[in-house]
């Protein structure tokens, strides 16, 4: 495997999933509001408080990963939120995201660009990254 191709390839991964975390707080907060958000996941049976914390982890999480901070741990943490919007959300709406509601395949997509991320790490550019991603971006 070219290690150099790897590190962008984590970087253009990290990036992408900070984007998509970045939009859906902004959504949930320009969009639906906060207190709207609550009330639909009241609507779902979750506690409304749990929408506050799902929109701060998606903004601080989206924040970490675009600047490619603890990318593996952030990562790892955002996965509750992803299993929660598939669960809760979408499972009960079939498979594809289309459909009324939006089905599952989209949540379950993004769960496994997460593990990919876990696996593949902070990617080039990142503020922090190890040494070995130092050494093998200047290569």
């Amino acid at each position: 495997m070219d290690n150099k191709q790897a590190l962008y390839a984590g970087t253009l991964l990290r990036i992408s999933l900070a984007v998509m975390f970045l939009s859906h707080a902004w959504l949930k907060i320009a969009v639906f509001t906060p207190a709207g958000t609550a009330q639909f996941f009241s609507s779902l049976g979750l506690p409304g408080a749990l929408a506050y914390l799902t929109i701060a982890a998606e903004l601080l999480g989206g924040t970490a990963l675009l600047l490619g901070v603890k990318t593996r741990v952030v990562t790892a943490g955002l996965l509750p939120v992803l299993l929660g919007a598939l669960f809760f959300a979408h499972a009960g709406n079939g498979w594809s995201f289309s459909n009324q509601g939006g089905g599952w395949e989209y949540p379950l997509f993004l769960m496994m660009a997460s593990f990919a991320q876990i696996l593949l790490g902070d990617g080039a550019y990142a503020l922090k990254p190890k040494a070995l991603h130092n050494n093998a971006a200047s290569a």
